[in-house]
């Protein structure tokens, strides 16, 4: 990756590893922008869509033939998103990040958590695509602590986020989550810590 140029890092990460985080020390250290959750902010502004609406479709779970058969019967299929509102549906919304994110990315460099964006990415000239894994059990304890919640509980959390991602990521870019080949670097946080995890990825990066 050259940082002399516009990049682009995407974050993938399991439930409990620190992933954000991680990604959020990287683009403060690039200084950079960090692209996660106000992607959502940029999406309803862009195509002028309820903001609320975004947020109720985005907290579903998605029903993959639903959405297919709804994406394709539509008549925005050509990516006019402007007039969408409730009728919008999970492959709507995930086209319309995408949009945003390649539209952000075109202007400056950025650090991309979630969202696909490895395959969003996955022919841009300068962008390094990280996968951030853990112990289950390291996890669990990480849960409990920065949740308040018991073993027991952290574990539905960790299954339920965790498919989550796994479906999501099928869903919408026809890949398997866990396939090494989506990205450049994967790392166990578990054997460096999250500040360690950052110092070692910076140094990849190149940390000047």
């Amino acid at each position: 990756m050259n940082r002399h140029e516009k990049f682009v890092i995407t974050i993938n990460r399991q439930f409990g590893t620190g992933g954000h985080e991680i990604g959020d020390a990287i683009a403060s250290r690039l200084h950079v922008k960090l692209l996660d959750k106000q992607i959502l902010d940029a999406v309803a502004h862009e195509f002028a869509i309820d903001k609320d609406v975004l947020e109720k479709l985005h907290a579903r779970n998605t029903s993959w033939w639903d959405d297919f058969t709804q994406f394709y019967r539509s008549t925005m299929i050509d990516n006019h998103y402007q007039d969408l509102g409730p009728e919008l549906t999970s492959h709507q919304l995930f086209e319309a990040q995408a949009t945003v994110i390649r539209q952000i990315a075109a202007e400056e460099s950025c650090v991309v958590i979630g969202r696909c964006a490895f395959d969003i990415f996955r022919d841009h000239p300068n962008a390094l695509k990280i996968f951030i894994h853990s112990p289950e059990d390291k996890r669990i304890k990480r849960i409990v602590e920065k949740y308040g919640v018991t073993p027991d509980d952290a574990k539905l959390m960790i299954v339920d986020n965790d498919y989550t991602r796994e479906l999501y990521t099928k869903t919408f870019t026809g890949t398997e989550w866990y396939d090494a080949r989506n990205y450049d670097v994967s790392l166990d946080v578990s054997k460096f810590g999250l500040n360690g995890s950052v110092d070692y990825l910076m140094q990849l990066i190149g940390d000047d």
